[in-house]
């Protein structure tokens, strides 16, 4: 069978299950804007815009035109595959960006699959949870204008996956029987706990620290609680004298408004909070080995967010058998529904009640142990890539018959 992945980046959500299905005999394909891209088993070709989103178009419909551009590029890539007697029997194309809305123009005779993460409600959970006082209209009426990409794909695609039931429940009711919940796996041979590990990295060793508080995020930024947990830190810290933090990510924000030119929530963090900077260690952006090595030797590591869509690095440390302190919204509540030993779920605006979850595994190893069997138990049993990409093999299998 011939599937072919769309996804402006890679290999994102699609690479590792194309590699399986490579593995399994499919003929695998993968259109994406990002540059020499390879993994063995798939056949890469790229698409890139014509051109740039217009100057000066009205803000809400900027999403669209550049949606439209991506979309228009797979075309004429797709015009030169057909030539070529290509036909995929599945499509599958993240939602959103704009590369799969016209596949079911281009491949009428394959099953369109979309990738829905995120549905942008008037009463978006995420936007509800940060804003202070009135909404502000005009990004309520921008995040309406975005949602018209998705709704393409909703009307046009055969089928959906959404990675979680709370990423689900933001789609309208009227489209809730095309989408199937689906995480897309977790690859828990690697992300494994490690008896005994020390962090020792190029360029920094704490080999010697017994209390080890990890925090890891794409940027540093409210969405992900960034400000919140600095704020509990600096009590954590300054209460346990022997422990050290360890910071992943880059400073620069990923989801939602960046700040002024030459600030950033590291930057007020540092500057509204007292640390001692010989304890608090930031390390940019890791390689997956040393972003593991940093898990493994976790004594505590915390992932707050804001409701919104849950990262692959809260259930990688899961699987890496971390104690985690947790924000207490709906995506957490769902993973906690499934295992309520495998997490500490808290109020993360409440700088107090986050720092004592902090300490409390901090003081009680046996506890904190415990937390973490859980956690990988429920990994294994309900998350792994191993079991779900054979789960989704089956139903796409399912989906040609």
């Amino acid at each position: 069978m011939r599937i072919l992945f769309l996804h402006d980046n890679f290999p994102a959500q699609f690479g590792f299950i194309g590699q399986y299905l490579s593995k399994r005999g499919w003929d695998v394909a993968f259109g994406t804007q990002r540059a020499d891209s390879k993994l063995e088993g798939i056949k890469v070709f790229n698409y890139k815009p014509h051109r740039q989103v217009t100057e000066k178009i009205h803000p809400y419909a900027a999403n669209f035109e550049k949606a439209v551009l991506a979309g228009q590029a797979v075309a004429r890539s797709a015009i030169e595959l057909k030539k070529r007697g290509y036909e995929p029997d599945i499509v599958m194309a993240h939602s959103g960006w704009g590369p799969g809305i016209f596949a079911k123009e281009l491949w009428p005779d394959a099953k369109f699959i979309g990738y829905f993460e995120w549905y942008y409600q008037i009463d978006a959970p995420d936007v509800s949870f940060m804003a202070e006082g009135e909404r502000d209209m005009d990004n309520t009426l921008r995040g309406q204008a975005r949602n018209a990409v998705l709704l393409m794909d909703l009307a046009n695609c055969d089928a959906g996956i959404c990675p979680t039931r709370f990423q689900k429940e933001q789609f309208p009711d009227c489209f809730q029987d095309k989408l199937k919940v689906m995480h897309d796996g977790i690859d828990a041979a690697t992300y494994a706990p490690k008896e005994g590990a020390q962090l020792q990295l190029p360029d920094l060793d704490l080999a010697h620290a017994d209390e080890l508080i990890t925090y890891v995020g794409r940027g540093m930024e409210p969405y992900r609680g960034f400000p919140e947990f600095m704020a509990a830190l600096e009590l954590v810290m300054k209460e346990r004298p022997q422990a050290h933090a360890v910071i992943v990510g880059q400073d620069r924000v990923a989801y939602g408004k960046k700040l002024p030119e030459g600030e950033s929530y590291k930057k007020r963090a540092l500057e509204e909070h007292d640390f001692d900077l010989d304890r608090l260690h930031f390390t940019g952006l890791l390689s997956r080995a040393h972003y593991r090595q940093v898990l493994q030797a976790s004594s505590v590591h915390v992932y707050v967010t804001v409701p919104f869509v849950l990262s692959w690095s809260m259930l990688e440390a899961m699987s890496t058998g971390c104690a985690i302190v947790g924000a207490d919204v709906a995506p957490m509540q769902e993973i906690a529904e499934q295992a309520p030993d495998a997490l500490s779920l808290v109020d993360m605006r409440d700088r107090r009640a986050l720092a004592d979850a902090i300490i409390r595994l901090l003081e009680d190893r046996d506890a904190a142990a415990a937390q973490g069997r859980a956690a990988r138990a429920l990994i294994v049993e309900k998350y792994s890539a191993e079991k779900l990409y054979a789960e989704k093999e089956k139903w796409l299998t399912a989906m040609l018959k």
